[in-house]
């Protein structure tokens, strides 16, 4: 096929593998927005899942969802290293911003970066603004400066959520790789929503993350599940997954012969990362001219493996240390997951005590997570056989 007009290139304009079949979740997002902007009391969402389901691209698709409303969306990535005041106070000025320009905001705008420089100086960061924005402001005192990060975090998120319902707006705020917070920093945020959801405000925090969130944003606060709609990304089922591979070559007058369609889905599981990686190995070897046959999908299959082994799955191994491969290659040695962490240490031929330091890693790291006591999986699909190909 034309490599030119491959359909399942990223950027190419079709509608990508992660958001078929979720109408559901966009949906749910869209009533959450308009609920807020008549006054009515909302949660915030977490979406969870395994890597490769598409929570990135579904927290775009709710930016753009808010930007139709006319609301506000700034996005944030947590980092291992994040400085979540720093980073928060960071988003939250941008948002002011685009929310107060204008002369008749001018008061306001004064008024929340005098805030933000109060918020700066108590918890000691370098203005994230270069320091020229905030320079002449003054800090304004007895707002977003207790020393508390909780309620210094909800005095922030009350001024710019009543700068944006003063004119009728909203503010949402994504945060992607959610389970990287801090146990505490995790806390400060729920805590801090909670004084928003109270008040009604038109502020939402969306936040993305693998399936072991609900459970520490349970031990960081009992109450999380009240103010949190967890919403779990699965891999797509059949249908929706041959969607995701038939819809973008019929836009371009192709057709998938059904044996290969069936092969793909099969081979991918419905992973949409996987779906787009695949669909776009199989376009750029098919003859064609109009249908993409099961001898093009058997000679796709490797290049993807290939080309996932080298990215996507290498970029999560790459800075794990020896013995945390061990316990990896321990893990895809027993099969397909989740396993039991007692038989992981036996595989390795030691005491879970002993390799229960490089269990916890692992986890930290986000290649790993527990379903439930005593059991480990990894975050990443089809990792196993990864792990048996390339260790």
């Amino acid at each position: 096929m034309d490599p030119i007009r491959n359909p399942y290139s990223p950027g190419a304009g079709s509608r990508p593998p992660a958001l078929v079949g979720r109408d559901a979740q966009l949906d749910a997002f869209d009533t959450t927005v308009q609920r807020l902007a008549l006054g009515r009391p909302a949660k915030s969402l977490i979406l969870t899942g395994l890597r490769g389901v598409g929570k990135t691209v579904l927290l775009h698709e709710f930016g753009r969802i808010a930007a139709r409303h006319r609301w506000v969306h700034q996005p944030l990535e947590a980092t291992e290293d994040l400085d979540l005041p720093a980073s928060l106070a960071m988003v939250v000025r941008k948002a002011a911003m685009r929310l107060s320009m204008g002369e008749r905001m001018a008061e306001r705008r004064r008024r929340i970066l005098g805030v933000l420089k109060r918020f700066q100086m108590r918890w000691n960061f370098p203005d994230s603004t270069g320091g020229s924005t905030t320079l002449s402001i003054e800090p304004l005192a007895g707002i977003a400066d207790s020393g508390i990060l909780d309620e210094d975090l909800a005095d922030l998120f009350i001024e710019v959520a009543t700068l944006a319902q003063v004119q009728g707006l909203g503010v949402v705020l994504t945060i992607d790789e959610i389970q990287y917070l801090p146990r505490d920093d995790l806390a400060a945020l729920i805590v801090s929503l909670h004084r928003i959801s109270q008040e009604a405000l038109p502020l939402l925090v969306v936040g993305a993350g693998l399936p072991s969130v609900p459970a520490l944003a349970g031990e960081a606060k009992s109450y999380a599940e009240r103010l949190f709609t967890f919403i779990r990304i699965k891999n797509l089922d059949r249908e929706d997954a041959a969607a995701a591979l038939s819809e973008p070559a019929t836009s371009e007058g192709v057709t998938w012969d059904q044996d290969a369609l069936d092969l793909i889905v099969a081979t991918t599981r419905g992973y949409p990362y996987f779906l787009q990686e695949f669909g776009n190995q199989v376009w750029d070897v098919a003859g064609g001219p109009e249908v993409i046959t099961v001898a093009d999908a058997l000679q796709a299959i490797p290049l993807a493996l290939g080309e996932l082994d080298t990215g996507f799955f290498t970029v999560r191994i790459d800075r794990t240390s020896d013995t945390e491969r061990l316990y990896l290659s321990a893990m895809a040695s027993l099969g397909e997951g989740p396993y039991s962490s007692g038989d992981v240490a036996a595989a390795m031929g030691r005491t879970t005590t002993q390799v229960g330091p490089l269990r916890d890693s692992l986890i930290k790291r986000g290649l790993c997570y527990s379903p439930r006591y005593g059991l480990i999986d990894f975050t990443v699909p089809m990792f196993d056989q990864f792990i048996r190909r390339a260790l």
